[in-house]
């Protein structure tokens, strides 16, 4: 190879290394200490890493980005998001929450008899467990029924256990939809009930708690039939269950 040309080539080859080896343009960053503008629940003297650490955490608990609160921006970012803006009401219900916690963990706690040791604090993952409103399965659950129907209820559920077992955001226990339940029919709306009950003996067929639930809603709703069969259906289960023989011996089965 001639001289020239090897000389080209290695001042083309050392061009193309400083492009590649560049560092990318820095990220837009968050305000650094003593930039910070309306903090009030928060030190004037927190550093930026401190700082930084309660958002990431108040992400991690809630399963939101930093423009849940925070106006601007385009949602990944810092870039344009407007730190200082009171503008969203969630920043506002944010500082009340963080006094709250504050409170719990200084006062009410601190007074707690007996208190054990290592001792517990609360934080924002404690009720949220990465939901952005702090809500368990039967209110949400609940709520649905009331706008949408008890089969809409029965879906969601369905599709929450499908997508959220194992999150931990919300208690597929039996007795969560037992108790949601048992809340239906005391409002007076036994068919949302029997509806949430017959779903959830689908996932614990072998309870003779959910039978007797819906042989009292059947009961109450005057159905003698299928109210002795349920009875019946728990004693199968549970041989001993007094509260099945002693409701099956009024029904007169």
């Amino acid at each position: 190879m001639q001289p020239f040309i090897a000389s080209t080539l290695a001042v083309v080859l050392l061009a193309c290394l400083a492009v590649s080896c560049s560092p990318p343009p820095p990220a837009p960053q968050a305000p650094v200490a003593g930039e910070f503008e309306n903090l009030q629940f928060f030190t004037k003297d927190i550093t930026r890493p401190e700082l930084i650490q309660h958002m990431r955490s108040f992400s991690f608990a809630l399963g939101v980005r930093c423009q849940y609160c925070h106006t601007g921006g385009d949602g990944i970012s810092f870039d344009g998001v407007v730190f200082p803006s009171d503008e969203k009401p969630a920043k506002r219900k944010a500082r009340a929450m963080l006094q709250m916690v504050a409170d719990l963990n200084s006062r009410t706690l601190t007074a707690l008899p007996e208190r054990r040791e290592p001792r517990v604090e609360v934080g924002c993952v404690t009720c949220h467990r990465s939901l952005p409103i702090p809500m368990t399965l039967a209110i949400h659950l609940k709520e649905i029924v009331a706008s949408d129907g008890a089969a809409a209820a029965v879906a969601r559920y369905r599709e929450l256990r499908e997508t959220s077992t194992l999150s931990g955001q919300y208690d597929f226990g039996e007795w969560s939809m037992n108790e949601l339940a048992r809340a239906l029919g005391e409002a007076g709306d036994t068919a949302s009930a029997i509806a949430i009950l017959e779903m959830n003996a689908e996932f614990y067929p072998r309870s003779s708690a959910i039978d007797i639930g819906l042989a009292e809603l059947h009961a109450t709703r005057g159905e003698r039939d299928r109210a002795v069969a349920r009875f019946r259906l728990a004693l199968e289960k549970d041989p001993e269950n007094q509260r099945a023989k002693t409701r099956l011996a009024e029904l007169g089965r």
